[in-house]
């Protein structure tokens, strides 16, 4: 399981955000399933098969829906980033292995159907197949006897903004948040006070990949829980400080090299200028020696002395 599938089941796993999100997508925002209604079930559920042999199927998120003891069924969540070919398989094991559990449960007094909703977090459209049925090629003359097995995706980027205000819990924000980013590249964010922070800031953080989010759980509220605007304030001030200090840090460090290097510059001038005055010295020397040979050559020629 990645770390992405971890952050999701962790903010699911409320009942108040399980519960909203079933009544937003199942029962278009009316609130049949109450969150106290609902009691987790294990996600990994277990049976033997005929030769003894023991299977495992693993959910992302489970929970029995009850009205006091009677069960009136088992929802499950399942989370996806990217489309996946082989989501219908998964989802009817899933559902099987629920359904067999219960044929396995001495003590239930009742059998209650399955549901299992696909959130899809990914930007592009889902591409993957929806039901058994497009995932297999049926043999002709078998069509009407094959039993076809169909998913619930609900696709969060491209939900309306009428589906996104059926919301009232924390989902409601990640639904917004995901909207937004989708249609505008950008997120303006609502003052909606954010119930479970921690699940969020992570959710957020792993989402975005901005691991300033979990630095803001520390940002301090009057009275109440944060909402996304004071989150992002933290963040974008935080990023602010710490862009001061980086550029204070990399002002000083510039400054230092300028230094270096000014001080290297000076010092191969130096260098330089005495190398200079060395030659000019020797220059003068060698023209003054010119001089007094050619007055020594002039006074020869004077008096008719030649040489040999």
């Amino acid at each position: 399981m990645g770390q992405k599938d971890i952050v999701e089941k962790n903010l699911e796993d409320y009942n108040d955000v399980f519960s909203d999100i079933v009544n937003g997508f199942v029962f278009c925002g009316k609130r049949t399933v109450k969150s106290r209604d609902l009691r987790s079930l294990k996600v990994r559920s277990q049976y033997k098969a005929d030769k003894g042999n023991l299977h495992e199927e693993e959910r992302d998120n489970a929970k029995y829906w009850s009205a006091g003891k009677v069960k009136i069924a088992i929802l499950g969540l399942e989370n996806q980033t990217d489309p996946d070919k082989d989501m219908p398989f998964r989802i009817i094991g899933y559902d099987g292995a629920a359904y067999r559990s219960q044929l396995l449960d001495e003590n239930s007094k009742g059998r209650c159907p399955v549901l299992s909703i696909v959130l899809y977090f990914g930007e592009s459209r889902w591409s993957g197949p929806r039901s058994i049925k497009e995932m297999v090629e049926i043999p002709e003359g078998l069509e009407e006897y094959v039993n076809d097995y169909k998913l619930h995706i609900f696709e969060i980027a491209y939900l309306t903004e009428d589906q996104v205000k059926l919301f009232r819990s924390d989902f409601r924000i990640v639904a917004d948040y995901f909207v937004q980013k989708r249609k505008n590249k950008t997120y303006i964010p609502s003052k909606k006070t954010i119930k479970h922070v921690d699940a969020m800031l992570k959710f957020m953080s792993v989402m975005t990949g901005d691991e300033r989010f979990l630095e803001a759980q520390k940002v301090k509220t009057t009275g109440g829980g944060p909402n996304m605007c004071e989150i992002l304030d933290q963040v974008e001030n935080r990023g602010i400080q710490k862009g001061i200090k980086l550029m204070q840090g990399e002002n000083d460090t510039l400054r230092a090299e300028r230094d270096a290097a000014l001080a290297e510059t000076a010092a191969a001038l130096t260098e330089k200028d005495a190398a200079l005055t060395e030659k000019d010295a020797a220059l003068t020397e060698l023209v003054q020696k010119e001089a007094d040979l050619a007055r020594a050559m002039e006074l020869l020629k004077k008096h008719h002395i030649a040489f040999a």
